[in-house]
């Protein structure tokens, strides 16, 4: 495996890519670090479980967020933390769904679903959304990969370690399982240029594990993706700060985002835009400044 240099991270962090969505939208990904801004409908999310449990919550929150400085705003309606309840399709679909169809109403706002089921993203994506966000890398439902091809929806694959034995190495295990994720894809007809991946940080990973990822980002750039990342408020920035309470680690997850971009991370899946906007704004400054340099 060959290792991006520090110069060849930023030259990937500022090449523009067009990433396909559905409906005719695209994002370009690349000159400057974007934010999709989470709004969990769930009544117990490990971080804001409850808060938006109604549809106008919901929708003002996706309001706020718009205003404070997101391009994406990334709706679930099943947490995903350790030991969350799981609910059926129905549940799932009734906590979501109204709530995509406001924000597709009122704005022009670029929706992903945060699903791993094959129905929801469909109806979801019927209702609005643009993007399929998988936390499951498309290998629990294999037919949401068919759902994306049908309807043109940009994807985010995220790797994951649960339910399955790791690999040693924590980027060999990256590529091992991200590589099945994008054979589903192709098989089930989805363009690359539709596709993102995500390293999954926190999902069946422990502190160590977080941060040897963080500290080897560059080696993810050689699987040829734009890269999105989701480290906002996990378990693992409490054990590196003492941060017990998962709102308190906000600067944690700024500090991250200012990381993760200077490393050429594209992508920012976030509870406080406006920490992680400001983390963004130096990071991408001083790209800039050594991208012009060269």
């Amino acid at each position: 495996m060959t290792i991006p240099t520090l110069r060849e991270a930023v030259a990937t962090a500022f090449r523009p890519r067009i990433w396909r969505l559905a409906h005719g939208r695209t994002l370009t990904v690349g000159p400057r670090g974007l934010l999709m801004a989470i709004i969990n409908v769930t009544p117990d999310s490990f971080s804001d479980g409850g808060r938006f449990d109604n549809v106008a919550e919901a929708v003002d929150a996706a309001g706020n967020a718009l205003a404070l400085g997101a391009t994406i705003i990334d709706i679930g309606g099943e947490s995903t933390r350790p030991g969350g309840e799981t609910v059926d399709a129905g549940t799932e679909q009734a906590r979501v769904l109204p709530v995509i169809e406001a924000i597709a109403a009122e704005s022009e706002a670029i929706i992903s679903v945060d699903t791993y089921r094959a129905e929801t993203a469909r109806l979801a994506v019927d209702g609005g959304a643009h993007i399929v966000n998988d936390v499951w890398g498309l290998q629990k439902d294999r037919g949401i990969a068919s759902v994306a091809a049908d309807t043109g929806a940009g994807v985010c694959i995220m790797h994951t370690g649960r339910g399955r034995e790791k690999l040693d190495d924590v980027v060999d295990d990256q590529f091992w399982f991200l590589r099945r994720s994008l054979e589903v894809a192709r098989d089930a007809g989805i363009d690359d240029t539709a596709i993102v991946l995500d390293p999954g940080f926190g999902f069946a990973k422990n502190p160590d594990e977080n941060m040897q990822l963080i500290a080897r980002f560059p080696e993810l750039h050689d699987i040829g993706f734009p890269l999105l990342v989701g480290a906002s408020r996990k378990r693992f920035l409490g054990a590196v700060t003492g941060r017990e309470t998962a709102g308190d680690r906000d600067i944690a997850t700024a500090a991250t985002t200012a990381l993760l971009r200077m490393q050429g991370a594209a992508i920012f899946r976030v509870h406080d835009v406006a920490a992680s906007r400001d983390a963004l704004s130096v990071a991408d400054a001083v790209l800039l400044a050594s991208n012009l340099e060269d």
